[in-house]
């Protein structure tokens, strides 16, 4: 190991180390650095576990902060992450209205290509043209359901009591809190 932080990812990570440790009768052993030694996840090798333990919290609850402030930014300068969606509006209406007209997936397959991203200028997939109409026809079947349930989250978000999400650190995701959008 090159740093002790790297020991684990977080408490239960390094408590259950510390009891794999124990059971089988093994000891931490650390070679260089301050504090250089041996230490058994008993006794006063037991208190090192927990610094340790502090410490992975203290630097997990770091990396996840940065990266949730990192993405806010992102969101606000109009940067949402994710790949472009592959069958783009003008191409889902024109797969709409070609399936209205009798065509199957397999006929219209060949004709649509993809604007952007990885696969640009490729026919998009069977399941893509397939999945494609089922989407849109859940956004615009329940909009006032998808409207309430972003105005729950953002009122979860306010309150502080998303799961998973850091007392105090509330953010309001644009890309959540606006009324659904129609095609």
């Amino acid at each position: 190991m090159y740093e002790m932080k790297r020991l684990g990812r977080d408490a239960a990570e390094l408590t259950a180390l510390a009891d794999h440790l124990a059971a089988h009768d093994l000891v931490l052993e650390m070679l260089a650095g301050p504090l250089a030694g041996i230490y058994a996840p008993t006794g006063h090798g037991r208190l090192l576990f927990a610094f340790f333990a502090a410490m992975a919290e203290t630097e997990r609850e770091s990396i996840r902060e940065s990266t949730l402030e990192g993405l806010d930014t992102a969101a606000r300068k109009g940067k949402h992450g994710g790949r472009p969606p592959v069958i783009a509006d003008d191409m889902l209406h024109t797969v709409l209205r070609r399936r209205v007209g009798g065509e199957t997936v397999e006929q219209i397959q060949p004709d649509p290509i993809i604007p952007t991203g990885r696969r640009k200028g490729q026919n998009p997939s069977l399941s893509s043209i397939y999945r494609a109409p089922a989407e849109h026809e859940k956004r615009t079947t329940y909009p006032e359901a998808v409207t309430a349930a972003h105005t729950d989250f953002a009122a979860l978000q306010a309150a502080g009591s998303v799961p998973g999400q850091a007392p105090g650190s509330a953010k309001e995701s644009p890309s959540l809190s606006g009324p659904a959008q129609r095609p």
